[in-house]
């Protein structure tokens, strides 16, 4: 059954698959008219791995979640500098129906943009213009767990198929050119109390997703599936079961339903054939009592085999959690030197607090500081495990720890340039909360529990955005955003060669920083606030910028 919508000025029909495709002439839109501009051709976008290998090298498409296998969000882009950038004017703007938060990094290819919208829906537009080019929409079960909202924070593409990780557990495999459904293939059972938000990985012949649902008494796990096919390929849980290394860590049975999620997109080093990737908080997530022991492999990085799935090193950050501070921050793969000697490091800004310098080949602790207001540990020790400092678990009358429940950082994407050896993140300020627990809490699939609550402080945070040493974690400068009642910002990070830093606040302002001093050199208010990072890429040989704010997408140009 087909029939016709309309989305804008555009005629489009609906298949019973549900992908909105244009229809006739009509499909040109208003965008285009009055732009003066001619419409884009039907796109024939094609992006093999080794086009995603050399995505660094192709700064006018943005081909990954984090901008390259490395999650840098760096690009080489020039023409936008610090000279130029207070001229920079809004081009277009394209309008989501959801108007909630939108997490959204969109994919750009040859002059088409890709992005996800709440909850399961995949639209492709015209990068000149922003006319919707086809739109795919899957239904959205009624039944399902929600803990915290039902973000999508964007899309997998390789050869000529987008990817999308829909909230109901399902990786659904598109033609990039016209938003047909390929297949569609079920990870887990939603039921059971996961959920997916994340943008899945492409790397070589597979797509990687992980799963979120930490408070519904799931057991985590990494899979990865057959391009093609929508097959699994291999899948890694990241709590050890009897009889596996780990499970000792647990005790009883509470690794059953242990939580340690994966909801965020991982990092992968070619040479190495190493996947790296976030791993969440235990469960349930303040009160340890019922899960005794450090609870591996939750709050840690995991080093992954691409082809197998087979476990390399893992590196534990918060051992034995109770404050949520689940690990699954963007991991930023970095080549630099140590003591004079060149090395291949994974660094982490990470929600307890703490920076982290990590061996990438073998998940070697380098080096660790505080970036961010803390008070639990008294630092780390040579091997990187906390210092813990007395009294600071939660109790029934409730314990004040900073940072609070949202940590120093959290799942924003954080930017690295290698030409002046920063690493920049969004962080929480002077936000600490009261930490409660509730006895003898046990967690059933599929069920919410989190074994306690917490009281957020009266005092006034803050959010800054700061400037990091990469290899030393020493914080060379802060740009500070003040936004009453809200321990803000919660926008990515973009970072460009001509020496830019551009991230945004929840108020809605779009910034550009000197990526050197922190000098703030362009705002512009959106009106909506800011969930999701930048990219920039070009569109007919002139350098854009685009973040979503609010409900919209909104595209930039000198």
């Amino acid at each position: 059954m087909k029939f016709f919508h309309l989305v804008g000025s555009a005629a489009h029909f609906v298949t019973s698959k549900g992908c909105w495709v244009a229809a006739g002439s009509l499909s040109f839109g208003l965008a285009s008219l009055a732009s003066g501009q001619s419409p884009m051709p039907p796109p024939q976008v094609q992006v093999p791995y080794q086009r995603i290998l050399k995505s660094s090298d192709d700064p006018g498409n943005w081909l990954t979640y984090g901008g390259n296998y490395s999650n840098h969000r760096f690009s080489k882009l020039t023409q936008i500098t610090p000279a130029n950038v207070a001229q920079l004017t809004p081009k277009w703007i394209y309008q989501q129906a959801d108007t909630s938060k939108w997490e959204v990094t969109p994919l750009v290819v040859d002059g088409v943009i890709y992005v996800s919208e709440r909850p399961n829906i995949v639209t492709a537009l015209d990068g000149r213009t922003g006319r919707p080019l086809w739109n795919y929409r899957r239904p959205f079960p009624t039944d399902v767990s929600i803990c915290c909202g039902t973000p999508n924070r964007g899309l997998a593409i390789l050869g000529d198929s987008i990817y999308l990780a829909t909230f109901d557990d399902h990786l659904v495999c598109l033609d990039a050119n016209t938003g047909k459904e390929r297949w569609d293939e079920v990870v887990v059972d939603y039921k059971l109390g996961y959920s997916m938000t994340l943008a899945p990985l492409a790397v070589k012949d597979k797509i990687i997703v992980g799963v979120s649902g930490g408070e519904f008494g799931i057991r985590g796990f990494l899979a990865a599936h057959d391009a093609k096919t929508g097959k699994r390929a291999w899948q890694f849980f990241t709590v050890p079961g009897p009889g596996e290394p780990g499970n000792e860590t647990w005790s009883g049975e509470s690794w059953k339903t242990s939580g340690s999620p994966t909801w965020l997109t991982g990092a992968y080093d070619p040479d190495l054939n190493l996947v790296y990737w976030g791993v969440g908080n235990p469960s349930p997530d303040y009160n340890g009592d019922v899960r005794k022991g450090d609870n591996l492999y939750s709050c840690s990085e995991i080093a992954l085999d691409a082809d197998t799935g087979k476990l390399k090193w893992h590196f534990q950050f918060t051992p034995h959690d109770v404050h949520d501070w689940d690990s699954n921050q963007i991991p930023v793969l970095v080549d630099a030197q140590i003591g004079g000697q060149p090395r291949k490091l994974l660094v982490k800004a990470n929600r307890n607090a703490f920076y982290y310098v990590l061996d990438r080949t073998n998940g070697e602790f380098i080096t660790g500081a505080p970036f961010s207001k803390q008070t639990w540990a008294s630092g780390l020790d040579k091997k990187g495990r906390p210092i813990l400092l007395p009294d600071k678990e939660p109790t029934a009358e409730g314990v004040l720890v900073y940072p609070g429940l949202e940590g120093a950082t959290n799942w924003l994407s954080p930017a690295y340039n290698p030409m002046t050896g920063l690493f920049y993140v969004q962080t929480k300020e002077d936000y600490g909360q009261y930490y409660y627990k509730i006895p003898g809490p046990h967690m059933v699939a599929g069920h919410f529990e989190n074994g306690g609550g917490r009281n957020v402080m009266g005092e006034e945070p803050y959010g800054a955005l700061k400037a990091i040493e990469a290899t030393t974690g020493k914080i060379r400068w802060e740009f500070r955003q003040q936004i009453p009642g809200v321990a803000s910002p919660n926008a990515g990070v973009l970072t460009t060669a001509s020496g830019l830093v551009i991230s945004g606040t929840r108020e809605g302002h779009v910034f550009a920083l000197d990526a050197t001093t922190g000098k703030v050199l362009w705002n512009f208010n959106t009106g909506g606030a800011i969930w999701s990072g930048a990219v920039t890429f070009l569109i007919d040989g002139k350098q854009c910028i685009a973040i979503a704010a609010g409900s919209g997408l909104y595209v930039f140009g000198l």
